[in-house]
């Protein structure tokens, strides 16, 4: 192994005085679940690692804003925001979501932040949060900017954030209305997906007034399937609708062959997924879970 510098900065602003350079080779690290595996497999030969670990202890909670919103350290492990008994009650999808994500072990060490930042199209943040319309707080030493999470990934492994920026914060709104994800998997129900579907329905008595539904793991990043949106705001959530709803959301969206599937394969895991997503987001509602 090529050798590397290890580095413990104790505050935010020196992590990023640490990261502020034009060497590729300089990356941050959260839990490093990720990380480790990559330089295992010979991906990423890093010249130096920047541990976020010691930056302090606000840089990972989880906590309601004075808007209502929840706000996530972006050191915060995905464990901690599982079990959180806020976000259970206030965000259940959110909570639902994380318990199928990886298995215990990851999910105790791994961070959101380096979860979202890793940008891997298979992960079920992205299009959950996407969902969810969360955004994302990026800092460097020129300042912060704010994203949508639907907008952070922008391809395989590729994302908005620039050399020297950290993701420091996820912020979540109000979870408008039933939401539900719903993943398929080749193997294990904790195996990396071969297709996510997250939904969001905002409703009006029995009516939708607005729907969220983003895709995952089938495309390269989470694409909102806007046609299906539009059915289910027009035509409602009967079977037929539903069914209508499959069918423009396999047209629109960019499915990608891998080795989870080919993309003819994943049209069809689309066709049926969205359907089981939307009505466990509705039995979800009625059970209040």
């Amino acid at each position: 192994m090529t050798p590397f510098e290890f580095l413990f900065p104790y505050s935010m602003e020196e992590a990023l005085c640490l990261l502020d350079t034009d060497d590729p080779g300089v990356r941050p690290v959260g839990g490093a679940t990720a990380v480790m595996l990559m330089m295992k497999a010979g991906v990423l030969r890093p010249t130096r690692l920047v541990s976020l670990q010691q930056v302090g202890a606000q840089h990972a909670r989880v906590a309601v804003n004075a808007a209502g919103e929840l706000e996530i350290g972006a050191l915060a492990c995905l464990a901690r925001v599982e079990h959180d008994p806020v976000v259970r009650a206030r965000w259940p999808m959110l909570a639902h979501a994380m318990q199928g994500v990886a298995n215990p072990r990851v999910r105790a060490v791994a961070t959101l932040g380096g979860n979202l930042s890793h940008a891997d199209p298979h992960l079920d943040m992205p299009p959950v949060l996407a969902a969810l319309g969360a955004r994302v707080v990026l800092a460097s030493r020129r300042g912060t900017r704010t994203v949508a999470a639907a907008d952070l990934c922008t391809g395989y492994y590729e994302t908005v954030i620039r050399p020297g920026e950290l993701l420091v914060q996820v912020i979540v709104p109000p979870q408008a209305g039933p939401g539900a994800y719903f993943k398929m998997t080749t193997r294990a129900a904790h195996d990396w997906p071969a297709l996510g579907i997250a939904v969001v329905l905002q409703m009006q008595g029995e009516q939708v007034a607005a729907a969220r539904l983003f895709t995952g793991a089938a495309t390269d990043r989470p694409t909102a399937l806007a046609a299906a949106q539009a059915v289910l705001v027009a035509e409602g959530l009967g079977d037929a609708a539903l069914a209508r709803a499959a069918e423009a959301a396999a047209a629109e969206a960019p499915v990608m062959a891998d080795a989870h599937g080919s993309a003819a394969y994943k049209r069809q895991l689309l066709r049926v997924g969205l359907q089981r997503a939307v009505r466990n987001a509705l039995r979800r509602q009625g059970s209040h879970a």
